[in-house]
């Protein structure tokens, strides 16, 4: 299960389209929806955008990576930032990529 987060419909149906005969697909577009759909169905990977309306997707990953049952799921930022300070910011809370 990939738990995909991103408030542009355009980047969500380009993800689906490359991952959806080989994973069962969540979809968030939403910090909020994605932190609750996280916690609720605990994926085994989450493709997280950055720049999201509500909590930020450095917020929904730094909220998961505080609760014990969602420490472990990978969070990799899938986004347009491509900044050192956004990168740096992005692995010290706690995604495994950018």
């Amino acid at each position: 299960r990939v738990l995909l987060a991103d408030d542009e419909p355009a980047n969500l149906r380009v993800l689906q389209h490359v991952l959806q005969t080989d994973y069962r697909l969540l979809f968030a577009r939403d910090g909020d929806k994605a932190l609750q759909l996280a916690t609720r169905e605990r994926p085994d990977l989450i493709l997280l955008d950055v720049m999201m309306p509500g909590l930020s997707g450095l917020e929904v990953c730094q909220a998961l990576k505080a609760q014990p049952d969602t420490t472990s799921i990978p969070v990799i930022f899938v986004t347009a930032l491509q900044d050192e300070h956004s990168e740096a910011e992005g692995f010290a809370g706690g995604a495994v990529d950018y």
